[in-house]
């Protein structure tokens, strides 16, 4: 996006310049300006810390939330300075000129304190307050107020549906010119579950377009860029992206150099702190990023279980009909799959492991998780049904064939090349150098798995950040175990996260041991 595009008259503008400079402060985000308390500037125009300015360099020109420091070593009197992200939009160099100045309040903040008193907006209001945030005219307060606005007085599913739109609309919106263009999605909460590694080059190795952008984890051990990240570049440009789709059908990557749906990224900034994902926000999140993409059908997979995101088919249902509403609206054809998320998916958790896993299922390696086959093998049968061509039902036989017969492996071996392929074996996987195995303390059969405590097991133990970290499941549900016997084994590169794991593994494994009888059993609808 333009960054000048939309961003209204300054109030009052400095008189001269000041020296721009890059602050090494990843900000999450946010825009952040830097001005010395001493800098003439700052005290002949009344800046006031946290207060929204625009900053100039280059013809163009950022919106920023305004920190005020003391220390010579952050900022000089005669330097502004700028966080990374600004920095990196602004374009320039260290030293450029720049100038600051005062901002206009964003012009959606009526339709804002509207919501934060219950009441109901329409969509040119939606439109109002997307822009204003993907604009980074928002302050994190402002943005936390919407956030906790829309949470507590729940979107109606018009509400759901404006808000979608607006966001789909803001950025980058991508045209394949083909259709149908297909994409499979989780709601997200189960360690494990890359099975967008195996869809994809399972969908794309049938001909049908497939091109797959994720992001990275933010409070999971890993997420799909993360772990194809181990056996390819993720980050590429959009140009280079389109060659890869059009030649080979199909691409895992990152979407971040895409801006696709911008204000979703300023959102979960604040979302993801304070644990808020109430279903409007997903819905509208998660669709507006399939829009933006140019995917004309998607498959979504809603795991449900007692430590799933989705505790109850009930609730499931209800998060159902609202994707489906809105997906409706937005012209987008959805089939919501409901799905087993009682454990992780697959034995890895972390991108190293997740990544073997991932190998071993297309090398139809007898070591293979099967719970991960099986369920990657399902959803890419729901995908191939979106094929004119293909009779309901058909599906799944199909991708099994496209799997066993190694067309998904070569498929994905060329998407690796064209994306920069990088050294793994998966027989002999790159581990971190730390480990230790939480063991049973009784006889007994694996009864309930804990997701968030593995997950959270994995991402102390340095998961995604440190590839090679995380946890590998040795027994999963309905499984028996001896008193002594590993139930899993933590991996970690440096000592103090090894601790930590270890600490957080001892007050809590995770793991449930009963009697067989006693492993629950869950409804699922494939």
């Amino acid at each position: 996006m333009d960054p000048q595009a939309g961003i209204p008259p300054v109030v009052a503008e400095s008189a001269s310049p000041l020296r721009l400079r890059r602050v090494a402060i990843d900000t999450w985000r946010e825009n952040v300006a830097y001005l010395h308390r001493d800098c003439a500037i700052y005290r002949a125009e009344g800046f006031q810390a946290l207060s929204k300015v625009e900053v100039r360099a280059n013809g163009r020109r950022i919106l920023a939330t305004l920190n005020v420091v003391d220390d010579d070593c952050i900022v000089q009197p005669d330097e502004l300075g700028v966080s990374i992200d600004a920095f990196v939009q602004l374009g320039v160099d260290n030293g450029h000129p720049a100038m600051i100045a005062q901002a206009e309040p964003p012009s959606s903040i009526p339709a804002l304190h509207r919501k934060i008193a219950g009441e109901r907006l329409g969509r040119e209001d939606f439109r109002a307050i997307v822009r204003d945030i993907a604009e980074h005219r928002y302050s994190k307060i402002e943005l936390t107020a919407f956030v906790v606005a829309t949470n507590q007085g729940e979107l109606d599913r018009e509400e759901v549906a404006f808000l979608t739109e607006a966001m789909a609309a803001v950025g980058h919106r991508i045209d394949w010119h083909e259709h149908p263009v297909v994409d499979k999605h989780c709601i997200g909460g189960i360690p494990g579950n890359r099975t967008s590694m195996l869809v994809v080059p399972i969908v794309a190795a049938h001909g049908m377009l497939c091109p797959k952008t994720s992001s990275r984890a933010i409070t999971s051990p890993a997420g799909t860029a993360d772990t194809m990240e181990v056996l390819a570049c993720v980050e590429l440009p959009t140009e280079v992206l389109s060659g890869i789709v059009r030649e080979h059908r199909g691409c895992l990557a990152w979407g971040g150099t895409a801006n696709l749906s911008p204000a979703d990224d300023v959102l979960i900034s604040v979302e993801r702190p304070l644990s808020i994902d109430s279903p409007g926000q997903m819905v509208a999140s998660i669709l507006s990023k399939k829009l933006a993409a140019g995917s004309t059908h998607l498959v979504l997979d809603i795991p449900v279980g007692p430590t799933a995101k989705v505790r109850s088919m009930a609730e499931a249902q209800r998060l159902r009909k609202l994707f489906e509403f809105v997906a409706a609206r937005m012209n987008l054809t959805i089939d919501v799959v409901i799905t087993d998320g009682r454990q992780p998916i697959g034995n890895g958790i972390g991108p190293v492991l997740e990544a073997r896993d991932v190998m071993r299922v297309l090398e139809n390696d007898p070591r293979a998780p099967n719970d991960l086959r099986q369920k990657a093998l399902r959803l890419a049968g729901r995908m191939l049904e979106f094929d004119p061509d293909v009779r309901g039902g058909d599906g799944f036989a199909i991708a099994r064939d496209i799997l066993d017969s190694g067309r998904a492996l070569a498929k994905m071996d060329a998407i690796i090349r064209a994306q920069g392929a990088r050294p793994f074996d998966h027989n002999a996987p790159p581990l971190a150098r730390l480990s230790f195995e939480v063991c049973a303390e009784a006889d007994g059969v694996v009864v309930a798995i804990d997701n968030h405590q593995l997950a959270r097991i994995a991402r102390l133990a340095g998961a995604p950040k440190m590839q090679a970290s995380g946890v590998d499941l040795l027994r999963k549900l309905g499984e028996p175990v001896a008193r002594g016997e590993p139930l899993y084994r933590v991996h970690a590169d440096y000592p103090a996260d090894l601790e930590f794991a270890r600490q957080a593994s001892a007050r809590a494994s995770g793991y449930v041991l009963g009697a067989a009888d006693e492993v629950p059993h869950l409804f699922v609808e494939f």
